[in-house]
């Protein structure tokens, strides 16, 4: 099957042919490092780690970068207020960010290039587009003619004549048109600095994505991407300096991210509503927010909402079931599938196995349908729980069959992560912390309280058992039968009751 890829620049879907055989080369426009990663950020980024996914999962050798602008206005007057060097305070954000979204279950990509440290690149593909004719001095800072660069506006759809209607030259600019844009900005008091042949200055913020990308991946590469918000004008003007300085096409294939809301509005600070990866980790768990993203398809603009994150953990729990079942079923016996073997009912199963896989790689050959393909999901689970219920004595081998295609299709989606030391340390801090709460407030508690320190514990019963941690899982029980209260393990979850 072919893969089908929505393409920005010629606004439609097309089979993507690599550029090199049976290597992907990505590039996707990374943070701005001045305050804490956001769900926005984990939006883009969790989006191009399943697009990764499945390429790899396909076959091909996946170069992915991401760079980090580490020097910027907003940096630099975050640093200003604080009093700190700007270089110094764009790292720390840097560990705090890449961390956050480790934290989150979003792998990082292969390279992160810095802006700081690619500014002699930069200089390089300033001098080149000056020396074609489509860049120009004024005063120490450098500009981008846009006017020479014929095919400008061939990414957003906007043509030059609607773009000079109502644009004026700022106060202190000193381009000869409205549309040109800083290519090299002049140096000004509490600001970092390099030296140039136009002077001491820094780079303007659009030509650190041209000169990354094409230094790290060469010209032309496979893909380009990034949130939505950045087509126009920054992917705009990453392909007119990166051709103007090579004469050779800049990125084959554009994808963009939806922009999400939140509550049904969009996200910004003057609305107060950003939600920071931190403290959303700290009443969700990374998996079920990672399944709320992969139900939304990439292009589309999710609306983030606590129902939302509630609908995703419900059905995060009915594929764990059943994949618990199937785990349980499967580990009595290391017998490998023999196809003859099987009765008419378990011949259909594998039947509807295979079916499941095949129609799950055509939604995500057809622009990373990840809804569609998540919709496939579970309705295999609705048969597969329809073939164990019909069926007492389940063939082991064709459970674990079965539970190696979830497991697989699933990681497509970022299912199914190993737990890391850390996090299996802090949920052991947790219960602790919990534990000593219900022995400590048993008489004293308001109902209201008691039920809610029950659910956490249920919830960390459940992360027990996804990672076999028998142990854990029925400490859990044991402590709350000292006090009056049962499990039962039912169809739609674990439940607890008053003894």
């Amino acid at each position: 099957m072919t893969l089908n890829i929505y393409n920005t620049l010629t606004k439609k879907k097309e089979e993507f042919i690599s550029i090199e055989k049976g290597k992907v080369k990505m590039y996707v426009c990374g943070m701005t490092v001045y305050s804490d990663a956001h769900i926005g950020h984990a939006r883009t980024y969790f989006a191009f780690d399943i697009i990764k996914k499945y390429f790899e999962y396909k076959g091909y050798k996946v170069d992915y970068v991401q760079n980090i602008t580490d020097v910027d206005d907003k940096i630099i007057n975050a640093a200003n207020r604080e009093g700190k060097n700007a270089l110094e305070y764009s790292k720390g954000f840097t560990d705090k960010c890449l961390g956050d979204l480790d934290k989150l279950g979003i792998r990082r990509a292969d390279k992160y290039p810095k802006a700081s440290e690619t500014i002699p690149d930069m200089i390089e593909m300033i001098k080149k587009i000056m020396d074609n004719g489509f860049g120009y001095e004024s005063e120490g800072d450098v500009y981008f003619s846009v006017e020479k660069f014929k095919n400008y506006g061939k990414l957003s759809g906007q043509k030059l004549e609607d773009l000079q209607s109502g644009i004026r030259i700022k106060p202190g600019e000193k381009k000869l048109s409205p549309l040109d844009f800083t290519l090299w900005k002049k140096a000004k008091l509490n600001e970092p600095f390099w030296d140039s042949p136009w002077g001491k200055g820094r780079p303007g913020w659009h030509i650190e994505c041209s000169t990354m990308s094409s230094k790290y991946l060469n010209l032309p590469f496979d893909i380009h991407g990034g949130g939505m918000d950045l087509r126009f004008p920054h992917h705009e003007n990453e392909i007119a300096q990166a051709e103007a300085a090579t004469g050779k096409k800049f990125a084959k294939y554009w994808m963009h991210i939806g922009l999400l809301t939140v509550n049904s509005e969009k996200m910004s600070k003057s609305l107060g509503n950003i939600i920071n990866i931190k403290d959303l980790l700290k009443s969700w768990d990374a998996e079920t927010i990672r399944f709320f993203f992969a139900q939304a398809h990439y292009r589309s603009p999710p609306d983030f909402s606590e129902k939302g994150l509630k609908n995703a953990e419900k059905g995060l729990k009915r594929i764990y079931r059943l994949k618990d079942k199937m785990y349980e079923i499967s580990d009595k016996s290391s017998k490998k599938l023999i196809i003859e073997s099987l009765n008419k009912e378990e011949e259909d199963y594998l039947k509807k196995i295979k079916i499941f896989k095949e129609k799950f790689e055509k939604a995500m050959d057809d622009d990373f349908n990840t809804p569609e393909a998540i919709g496939l999901l579970f309705n295999f689970i609705n048969q597969s729980n329809k073939y164990l219920k019909n069926n007492k004595n389940p063939k082991p081998e064709l459970c674990k069959y079965s539970l190696e295609k979830i497991i697989e299709l699933g990681k497509i989606l970022t299912l199914f992560q190993e737990k890391k030391s850390s996090d299996i340390k802090d949920d052991e801090k947790k219960l602790n912390e919990l534990k000593k709460i219900l022995k400590k407030y048993q008489k004293n508690i308001d109902e209201k309280s008691i039920k809610n320190i029950i659910k956490r514990l249920l919830e960390l019963r459940e992360r027990a058992r996804e990672i076999k941690d028998w142990v854990t899982s029925d400490d859990i029980r044991n402590e709350l039968e000292k006090i009056g209260y049962e499990i039962q393990d039912t169809n739609d979850g674990p439940v607890c009751r008053k003894i």
